[in-house]
């Protein structure tokens, strides 16, 4: 996921960092607690690419989970991790070292809205996770990953359908449905569809695989509370003027770390959510 921010000024810098700090925080909680599907989605596009790619890109890296994901998959392979934001690609850089792959992951910084610079040798594989919606011109950015590709590489997109839903359908907290109703006063724009995107821009494409994720608090791990917090919290700033009094006092409970029944503390959390993704082939 790439970062867009403003660059003019100290306050515009100094709110970057800020944002792109809580946003690394997030996507490293999602990879932390959705590792069994990230491992499921990379031994797929495992068998896809064969043989296996030896020069991978993550387009639009964020702090690179997904590179990290690739380099445990791909142990043979170089990585390049190109995202616009230097504070994302310097977590990616200490993440690689801590693991043991610092040598064969390098970083871009590079806006991917704009020509990429070229690189020395066409790569095998590209991965795009939950960024393309983020780009003014999708067609014209896949234009180019088309171009630094092998004949025969692989493009491996993939989207969330919208944040994931943690709680049982009784909180214990307020009405019952309480996410249901936040959900559906916050997710109000349609899914992401790449299918005749990426055929514009000159691939053919081989897969359209819904992920279906369903994890129980063992199989999450001990982040899923702080990212049931975070994910939670999110929803909730863009739900004060659509959900009525009793629903958002319930919400404030449920995000209170120290309520008996708060995100942080409860034992009946799990993990639903639908993500797809896209296998592309440049002929």
């Amino acid at each position: 996921m790439s970062t867009h921010h403003t660059k003019s000024g100290h306050m515009g810098r100094e709110h970057a960092s800020r944002s792109d700090v809580a946003m690394a925080e997030l996507l490293e909680l999602d990879a932390e607690v959705l590792k069994p599907y990230l491992a499921e989605l990379t031994g797929w596009i495992a068998a896809l690419a064969n043989p296996a790619p030896q020069r991978i890109m993550d387009v639009g890296s964020g702090p690179g989970t997904g590179t990290l994901a690739l380099a445990e998959q791909f142990p043979s392979a170089s990585l390049t991790a190109a995202d616009i934001s230097p504070q994302m690609l310097h977590r990616l850089q200490k993440q690689a070292a801590a693991r043991g792959v610092a040598g064969r992951v390098r970083t871009l910084e590079a806006n991917l809205d704009e020509p990429w610079p070229l690189p020395a040798q066409p790569y095998d594989l590209m991965w795009a996770a939950a960024f393309l919606h983020h780009l003014s011109d999708p067609v014209r950015t896949l234009a180019q990953a088309y171009g630094q590709l092998r004949p025969g590489g692989l493009l491996a997109v993939s989207e969330m359908d919208f944040f994931p839903r943690f709680l049982p359908p009784d909180a214990g907290v307020g009405r019952p449905s309480l996410e249901a109703r936040l959900h559906a006063v916050t997710n109000t724009q349609p899914p992401h569809e790449w299918t005749q995107t990426l055929t514009d821009a000159g691939f053919t494409v081989e897969a359209r695989r819904p992920f279906e994720i369903r994890l129980t608090a063992s199989q999450a791990g001990p982040a899923l509370g702080r990212y049931a917090h975070i994910c939670l919290a999110k929803l909730c700033s863009h739900a004060a003027d659509a959900l009525d009094a009793d629903d958002l006092a319930a919400l404030d409970a449920l995000l209170d770390q120290n309520h008996p029944l708060g995100i942080t503390r409860r034992g009946d959390l799990s993990v639903r959510t639908t993500r797809t993704t896209w296998i592309a082939r440049r002929p």
